[in-house]
């Protein structure tokens, strides 16, 4: 489990979780396509309510991200009863967690739609669905952790497993329930929250058993461990605490982006949910090469190879960067066929392009910046990330403010936000890495 520092082992690692994430991006695509088909306004209030959910699966995903840092630490020494205790606290932590948000969403998310939403028909219809959506959140934390496992150990292909199955069960469920199809009744909006619920449950039974089917669960010790833990539940907090603040700034900014451009209309927010879409599409080489930094640069520090870590930072990024060129010079050169997946109204379509050509421009930063950045992740200095976070949150929310709400600019300047936060982003991380701050840390 010790990694090498070689292309093969970048890719042999980024590949699978490069799988994993395409399928859910293709399955959102599929969700806001048909739902598209229904008309601007169900587009509309799932841009939102989506938002709020990943907003809450921020929760899951910082926890689970911290419990990656420290299960490839561990790897990276061969401490296989320490991984079998982390993930025994991961199991106690995710539940917590898990119903905890479901509380918060039951109290706060009918007061936060409210007061920020002005059209009472997305307010009314966000709600419904993410009142159903919520209970989906067990059944993710624990698919995540699950996932985390592989990942720090170094065994994602088995992610690709797990995405198939779930987002075949989506698309499926989708179909079925959005438009009542195979003998269920047709539920629109609603219908897309049960579907989601009913995959994330498919995910969740499928990343568990294959722990039991590779026998994971006897080399690691994974269920040795089931009572708190205290000490691994400690370690697990300290690193993933500013991780879930961290990626609860990040999403929650892009909710505050999402308001702001509801205050511009139905048809803005229409268009703004397709680029979302056509965002999580964009950035999957991304995701996967910064999920593979952190992984390695984990590993590598484990390992006592310190020395390494900013070389197979550099590397990764540039490959970050190569993909995400290629693509989006494909979307710039058919972006009519592109967005006409997701909606027939050609005047919504031409009204999206000027948006179009200002996400892909900003994702070209985004590519360098976002493996930048898990390597910082990877050095275990969690709190560092939240300082960088929260700077560049703040200056693309000030941006915000001022060219949405106040100047009242054109949908794409509102997208050029991603530029600011971005940037900022890489000036920061590229600073700390450099300093050398972070070595020596143990975890």
């Amino acid at each position: 489990m010790r990694v090498d520092t070689s292309n093969r082992q970048v890719f042999k690692i980024a590949a699978p979780i490069w799988l994993a994430l395409i399928i859910p991006q293709i399955n959102h695509m599929t969700n806001v396509a048909f739902l598209g088909r229904l008309g601007q306004f169900e587009m509309a209030a799932n841009g939102i309510a989506g938002l709020y959910y990943l907003v809450m699966y921020m929760i899951s995903h910082g926890l689970n991200n911290g419990m990656q840092i420290l299960i490839a630490r561990r790897a990276g020494e061969t401490n296989y009863p320490g991984i079998g205790r982390l993930f025994g606290s991961g199991i106690w932590l995710g539940l917590v967690f898990a119903f905890l948000a479901i509380g918060v969403t039951a109290v706060l998310a009918p007061i936060i739609f409210a007061s920020s939403l002005h059209d009472p028909q997305i307010q009314e219809a966000a709600l419904s669905f993410i009142r159903i959506r919520m209970w989906g959140l067990p059944f993710l934390m624990m698919m995540g952790l699950a996932n985390s496992f592989y990942i720090g150990t170094t065994n994602t292909r088995i992610l690709a497993v797990t995405s198939v199955f779930m987002e075949f069960t989506n698309i499926g469920m989708d179909y079925a329930l959005i438009f009542g199809k195979l003998g269920f009744p047709a539920m629109g909006l609603n219908g897309a929250a049960y579907a989601s619920i009913i995959a994330e449950c498919t995910g969740f039974v499928t990343a568990f058993a294959m722990l039991f089917i590779l026998k994971y669960h006897k080399q690691f010790h994974l269920f040795q461990y089931l009572r708190p833990q205290f000490a691994a539940i400690r370690s697990t907090l300290t690193v993933a605490a500013p991780l879930i603040v961290q990626y609860l700034f990040a999403v929650g900014s892009w909710l505050v982006f999402f308001i702001f451009i509801e205050h511009l209309g139905q048809r803005p927010l229409a268009i703004s949910n397709m680029m979302r879409s056509l965002f999580g599409i964009l950035s999957v080489f991304i995701w996967a090469l910064g999920s593979t930094a952190n992984t390695m640069v984990s590993n590598l520090i484990g390992q006592g190879r310190e020395f390494e870590v900013t070389g197979i930072i550099r590397k990764i990024a540039g490959y970050s960067l190569a993909c995400v060129s290629v693509v989006c010079l494909v979307v710039n050169l058919f972006p009519h066929q592109l967005l006409a997946i997701y909606t027939p109204d050609a005047t919504l379509i031409q009204e999206a392009l000027p948006s179009v050509r200002m996400l892909t421009a900003s994702i070209l930063t985004t590519a360098v910046s976002s493996v930048v950045f898990s390597g910082v992740t990877g050095t275990g200095n969690t709190k560092v990330n939240l300082l960088i976070e929260f700077t560049a949150v703040i200056l693309y929310l000030v941006y915000c403010e001022v060219v949405i709400e106040q100047w009242q600019k054109p949908l794409h300047w509102a997208w050029g936000s991603e530029f600011i936060y971005w940037i900022t982003v890489l000036v920061l991380a590229a600073w700390y890495l450099k300093s050398g701050k972070w070595k020596g840390k143990q975890l």
